[in-house]
């Protein structure tokens, strides 16, 4: 793991940054960037915006939508004057060079990058126009920049990674679940930052004396397999930010709730869906801040390079209740003393 990063990260969580960005489809032209929509000076400039986003699930289609609000709360607006090219990589790592290389040479007045390997693509591909990332959980270990303050270059965006989420969801597996001595990890470990987010949470667990044991999956359709084979092997299940992981959720879900096994998330999406916990934030609102940072430096002219790189502030406690009930979970009080925001993250 990058240790820069994560000194720097425990910097990051004391500043207060605005910044912004969007997505969507249908690019038309390009030649009416800065033209007027009518005459004398009534004028509105337009805008374009390419997204190249590495799948679609529920977490980055949040982070899109966020995106996409905090440009329309700005004024700036699809189908007014605003063109956004949307790009999902379906997971392909062809694909998303190709997009990236696309977007390159396109006259775009802003890209955006949602998860890992679609900015990395994008700050190797995109040398002429702002870059934004979203959904990128470790964004100098990945090399997209090389600091989280003040990065330089043309690029900066919001990390989706606390490594306070991860540990305090590790210190509850351990000190809530009774009888836990070893915990799943479902990974795609060519996913870098599922790596180091596991590399996190083993750490963790070592200091309770759990075992982290892992299962490794080549693509979303081994996911169910995997599940099951962990079965009798462990206590509790866990996955990260693994985008191909999550976007098979539904089939570790199935295999929880059949074997009354605690299921935990790192994304507030996936309790949503059907895991029991997760220590995290909503990712429409870390789309909504990059959307705010697109905002800058589309109408105020900011440089990218000069926009300190985000992090989660509002972690929480989320839980689903009715995921409890079917793995086997009794929800306590000193449980539900831990979240703060009750109304909203106790999920009944």
């Amino acid at each position: 793991m990058n240790r820069k990063f994560w000194l720097t990260l425990a910097l990051a969580s004391f500043m207060v940054v605005t910044a912004a960005c969007g997505a969507n489809s249908g690019k038309t032209n390009n030649e009416n960037k800065g033209n007027t929509a009518g005459s004398g000076n009534t004028a509105e400039k337009t805008y374009t915006i390419a997204v190249s986003q590495i799948v679609e699930h529920p977490s980055l289609d949040a982070t899109y939508d966020g995106f996409v609000a905090a440009l329309k709360d700005a004024g700036i607006e699809e189908g007014k004057n605003l063109e956004i090219d949307f790009n999902n990589a379906q997971g392909d790592s062809a694909n998303i060079k190709t997009i990236s290389q696309k977007i390159a040479n396109s006259k775009s007045d802003l890209a955006l990058g949602i998860a890992t390997p679609t900015a990395q693509a994008l700050a190797d591909d995109v040398k002429d126009m702002p870059v934004l990332f979203a959904a990128v959980t470790d964004p100098i270990d990945a090399g997209i920049v090389t600091q989280l303050e003040a990065p330089g270059g043309n690029i900066t965006g919001a990390s989706d990674t606390n490594p306070a989420a991860i540990t305090e969801t590790m210190d509850f597996i351990a000190t809530q679940i009774p009888n836990v001595k070893n915990v799943g990890l479902i990974i795609n470990e060519g996913e870098q930052n599922a790596v180091i987010m596991g590399d996190i949470a083993e750490k963790a667990l070592e200091k309770h004396g759990i075992k982290l044991i892992k299962a490794s999956v080549a693509n979303s359709s081994d996911v169910k397999q995997a599940a099951d084979s962990l079965v009798g092997r462990v206590d509790a299940l866990y996955i990260t930010l693994d985008n191909m992981v999550v976007t098979g959720a539904d089939a570790i879900i199935e295999v929880a709730n059949e074997n009354d096994i605690p299921f935990f998330s790192a994304d507030r999406d996936t309790v949503e869906k059907g895991a029991f916990a997760a220590v995290g934030f909503k990712y429409y609102d870390h789309g909504y801040e990059v959307g705010q940072m697109a905002v800058e430096i589309l109408k105020n002219g900011k440089n990218p390079g000069e926009m300190n790189v985000t992090v989660p502030q509002k972690l929480d406690f989320i839980f689903n209740m009715k995921a409890a009930a079917e793995q086997g979970i009794s929800v306590t009080d000193e449980m539900k003393a831990l979240v703060k925001d009750q109304e909203n993250n106790i999920i009944e």
